[in-house]
């Protein structure tokens, strides 16, 4: 029950074909491919951010002693 037989995946397909037709499902992947890459290159700049404020943090440690 846990395991999906090559017919059930070719049922599956063909539905999904049927839904989406051929054309657009292609462009629905590109749009998925897109979000995907916009999504990493936002971890990127998160990453590098945190960075440049660690780096920020670790030459001036006097602005964040509380007053």
């Amino acid at each position: 029950m846990g395991s999906f037989s090559l017919s059930h995946w070719i049922v599956v397909l063909v539905i999904i074909l049927i839904v989406f037709g051929a054309g657009r499902l292609p462009k629905t992947m590109g749009d998925l491919a897109k979000g995907v890459r916009a999504f990493r290159s936002g971890m990127r700049e998160d990453a590098a951010d945190d960075g440049a404020r660690l780096k920020s943090v670790e030459s001036h440690p006097g602005d964040l002693e509380p007053g």
